[in-house]
């Protein structure tokens, strides 16, 4: 898990993958899906995060939810599937993800202990309103920041000193959580106190940056910032 970090006065959080739990969506679809459900999610991911960095080196910025619908067609596509009504379903569901169970005692933890908390997201604002609102944890929340202020997607460094300007903190003294390892990566190069939450036990990345400490569950969390 390693060693507890040293002066951090905010935790700064990734949403998708990290707090809220975007396989949810297609799994609430099963009675269409079936077996096809994970392979659809994974690639569903997949082209939702390829879109984010070919727009960003194209600088063709368009809004998450934009992105989110356009890999979603692709996805359902690739599976024989392109069906509006199943799309429009799986948006709906997208925007009501279910957080991981841990999150909320967590996140109560940390704020217990006089931390500040905030997201920072490739997510629109508006989206990332209703997953917030979705699972119940707005009050739990200093800040909720979308890369929209910026017009361009992680790994950007922009996106990063989004959450400095709007906590006032330094880089070093905000821990920064996230579930992709790229992102965390990229968070520790721009000089941020860096906890990977490795959930899908993925390797080390070869990137630039070394996150301070590894994790699987956001329930370790709290033990390495001292709450």
């Amino acid at each position: 898990m390693g060693a507890s970090l040293a002066g951090i006065r905010a935790c700064v959080f990734d949403a998708y993958g990290t707090l809220f739990d975007y396989a949810s969506a297609a799994a609430r679809c099963s009675d269409v899906l079936g077996e096809q459900v994970a392979p659809l999610t994974a690639l569903w991911r997949e082209k939702q995060l390829q879109y984010t960095w070919l727009r960003s080196l194209q600088g063709h910025y368009v809004e998450f939810s934009q992105v989110t619908s356009d890999a979603l067609e692709f996805a359902l596509a690739a599976f024989r599937l392109s069906d509006p009504a199943l799309h429009a379903r799986l948006m709906s569901l997208y925007g009501r993800l279910e957080c991981f169970p841990e999150v909320p005692a967590m996140l109560a933890m940390l704020k217990a202990a006089g931390l500040r908390t905030a997201i920072l997201s490739n997510g629109s604002p508006a989206m990332l309103a209703a997953a917030v609102a979705h699972a119940r944890l707005t009050h739990f929340f200093d800040a909720v920041l979308s890369v929209d202020v910026v017009g361009v997607y992680k790994p950007h460094p922009r996106v990063y000193q989004l959450a400095v300007d709007r906590l006032g903190i330094p880089p070093a003294a905000i821990c920064f959580l996230s579930s992709n390892g790229w992102d965390a990566y990229a968070a520790s190069a721009f000089g941020m106190q860096v906890v990977w939450c490795n959930r899908y036990g993925q390797p080390p990345e070869r990137l630039p940056g070394t996150p301070a400490a590894e994790i699987n569950s956001l329930a370790q969390l709290p033990a390495l910032v001292g709450a």
